[in-house]
């Protein structure tokens, strides 16, 4: 899986749930585990970079495992609902590149970061 394009891991992880994980959970159910893989995250997050302390129980817990578990569920989530994150990443990109352009250079709290 070098170099995995985001429609090459699309590809992938339909042709996995088919093939190993038997099918998709319903939308909502990928949404609730989603929403439970990004409280996991922000758990580790807080504890590595924020002010609290890491427990025993967590130190099974990884960054990149956990931001891969959010990225698997994301892309089972498009899958199901027939978006192309190639395609809606890049025009992301572009809406965002025409609104922000200046926006961010302008703005003054942010002009120390400069």
């Amino acid at each position: 899986m070098k170099n995995l394009t985001i429609k090459m891991a699309q590809f992938q992880i339909d042709n996995w749930i088919k093939t190993i994980g038997v099918r998709y959970f319903s939308e909502l159910t990928n949404m609730a585990i989603l929403t439970e893989e990004v409280g996991e995250l922000a758990r580790i997050m807080a504890r590595k970079y924020g002010d609290q302390s890491f427990k025993k129980s967590d130190k099974k817990y990884h960054l990149s495992d956990e931001l891969a578990d959010v990225f698997w569920v994301l892309i089972c989530i498009a899958n199901q609902t027939g978006v192309d994150l190639n395609e809606a990443l890049q025009k992301n990109m572009e809406k965002k590149t025409k609104r922000d352009l200046t926006r961010h250079r302008k703005n003054k709290k942010l002009k120390s970061l400069l």
